[in-house]
């Protein structure tokens, strides 16, 4: 294939993505303003008499939402959805949940969870679980990479269609004929978040990576990130790159070995916030400034970065993640087909000017 036709195909998929990045911004931008009427209008008093109507009646907020929802085409049947992420012991994955579940509300989908638990074991027998119904579409993030493709396909095959989000659900050359898959650059999120940590030691030293789950795409590609910026590096030395499954009593007990074992280790990258700050709590507790970054941008994360505790956080849009597959399920089952197989759901580096309206953003369910 010529660089002219690789062109033309990358162009496509850009066009393509554009296409569905912009009808999802116009619902998202429906589904905000509906939810933004129903927090503003005053709760009815219990003991104020009911207004007599004079003539037609005063349209309600449901009647305004729903009229401005006819008028972007929005309708259809109430939707029955299962969802599951890896567990919900991860702040990211809980953060996730929350925002599918309001979004859901707003679009009529009653969504079911079925919750990973943080284990291969545990989130296979969910899957079995929610195999076992019939749903208008499931939304998946496995904890693992091939653990759940036979309950996975099951569904498929029965007509149900299934998102992957953020990992995937099977490797590439499976051909799982999953519905799309909405993922995070994971290189990139590694490799900003551990260039800003080794520019904080000053290029040299002793480095840890502590990891996600050695079966998680996503942890892979942070990985990927932080070996791609290692490698600029001659003077960085990398002493641990224990797996810590994205546990924090795991992150603790390796981390008090570490402080024994490397005495002088100067800096630290971390998969997720969640390990990062557990880590940080530790080293702090002995007394040592080790320069650690993280990904995920969550609320504590964020604040971090603002004062200090850690050097930098990467946004891995949870919300916009899991509502993306609410609206693209939601969409598909109106009558949509022509659903990419691939959307980028990319977010920013924190920094100070940035901070406040990504805390805003992600308070009401936006990225």
């Amino acid at each position: 294939m010529s660089d002219a036709t690789d062109d033309q195909g990358r162009e496509q998929v850009e066009l393509t993505r554009r296409s569905w990045l912009g009808k999802m911004s116009a619902l998202s931008l429906l589904a905000l303003g509906a939810g933004a009427l129903e927090a503003c209008t005053p709760a009815p008093q219990a003991d104020a008499p009911a207004a007599k109507p004079a003539g037609a009646a005063a349209p309600t907020v449901a009647a305004a939402a729903a009229a401005a929802a006819g008028a972007l085409g929005v309708g259809g049947k109430p939707l029955k959805a299962a969802f599951s992420n890896a567990g919900l012991g991860a702040t990211w994955c809980a953060q996730g949940k929350e925002a599918a579940e309001q979004w859901g509300k707003w679009f009529n989908v009653d969504i079911t969870w079925f919750d990973g638990g943080l284990s291969v074991d545990k989130q296979r027998k969910a899957i079995e679980d929610m195999a076992a119904s019939r749903w208008d579409f499931v939304a998946i993030q496995p904890f693992g990479i091939g653990t759940l493709v036979d309950p996975v396909k099951r569904m498929i095959d029965a007509g149900i269609p299934v998102i992957q989000m953020d990992t995937r659900i099977a490797p590439p050359e499976a051909n799982l004929p999953v519905l799309t898959f909405l993922e995070p650059d994971n290189v990139y999120m590694g490799s900003v978040s551990t260039e800003a940590m080794i520019q904080a030691i000053g290029g040299q030293g002793a480095i840890i990576m502590t990891q996600g789950a050695a079966g998680h795409t996503g942890a892979q590609g942070r990985a990927q990130g932080f070996k791609n910026i290692v490698a600029k590096y001659p003077d960085i030395k990398v002493v641990a790159e224990d797996f810590a499954d994205w546990d924090v009593n795991k992150v603790a007990k390796l981390w008090e070995d570490y402080l024994v074992k490397y005495p002088n280790v100067k800096g630290a990258f971390f998969h997720n916030d969640d390990m990062a700050l557990a880590a940080s709590k530790i080293a702090r507790n002995s007394g040592r400034e080790i320069r650690m970054s993280g990904v995920d941008a969550m609320p504590p994360a964020v604040e971090a970065v603002a004062n200090g505790s850690l050097v930098a956080s990467v946004r891995n849009p949870s919300s916009r993640i899991h509502w993306g597959a609410v609206l693209i399920g939601w969409m598909y089952a109106n009558g949509e087909k022509n659903v990419p197989d691939y959307i980028l759901m990319d977010g920013p580096v924190v920094t100070q000017k940035n901070a406040g309206g990504l805390l805003f953003e992600q308070k009401h369910y936006m990225i």
